[in-house]
């Protein structure tokens, strides 16, 4: 999966002359943290909300209500944009923007192109649907897990012995916990019993909840 494919192409946008009470006002309407900064198409940074709420006056202040809307009036976040913000492209495979996000903490990306022209935005939530899907849970099936040595040729051995007995894949992974390796297939099979005892009599480890209690205990 790409990022372009799981992007929203309808991303809320200022400029740095935008008015601050205007860019507060539209981060509360779509519930955002940062605003992307756009202009002529490019992306020039971002907003951040804790800057918009900290240059806006506060309930203390000593303006009158007048001067106070006259303020308001000439305040733009041309002085709050943000710059270094990371970015990826369209064709960015998913799983490598999910890793900036995790690494940097971050709530999703702007996506430009080479050009830097804003194409859209992916959140973390649009990853997480991505997971879900491409883990085939809305598929339905059942899930099973194998843990097996790493070894040239496993997958395509375990994907035999499904064919051999009528089962169709919907779904693969594959996780790495030291040097073992568990395979995790969503499939659809007639008979789920008789798929977990030929997988035990073929010398395969079928792993469960139970094979990893002692890491939760």
């Amino acid at each position: 999966m790409y990022v372009g494919l799981a992007m929203d192409k309808h991303v809320p946008t200022i400029t740095s002359d935008t008015l601050i009470i205007k860019a507060d006002r539209m981060m509360e309407e779509h519930r955002l943290w940062i605003l992307l900064v756009v202009e002529d198409g490019k992306l020039k940074g971002y907003v951040a909300k804790e800057d918009i709420r900290a240059a806006l006056p506060s309930g203390a202040t000593t303006f009158s209500k007048h001067e106070l809307n006259y303020l308001l009036s000439r305040m733009t976040v041309k002085e709050l944009v943000r710059g270094g913000m990371p970015t990826v492209t369209p064709e960015t495979e998913i799983e490598v923007a999910a890793k900036i996000v995790h690494d940097r903490d971050l709530a999703g990306l702007a996506v430009v192109d080479t050009r830097n022209r804003l194409k859209g935005y992916i959140s973390r939530g649009s990853m997480l649907s991505v997971l879900v899907e491409e883990m085939g849970l809305e598929l339905g099936g059942y899930r099973i897990a194998i843990e097996v040595e790493d070894r040239k040729g496993l997958m395509a051995e375990i994907s035999r012995l499904f064919f051999d007995m009528g089962v169709n894949i919907l779904s693969t992974s594959t996780f790495f916990r030291g040097s073992q390796r568990l395979l995790v297939f969503r499939v659809r099979a007639d008979d789920t019993d008789a798929l977990r005892r030929t997988l035990t009599e073929k010398g395969y480890k079928i792993a469960g909840p139970e094979r990893f209690e002692q890491e939760w205990a």
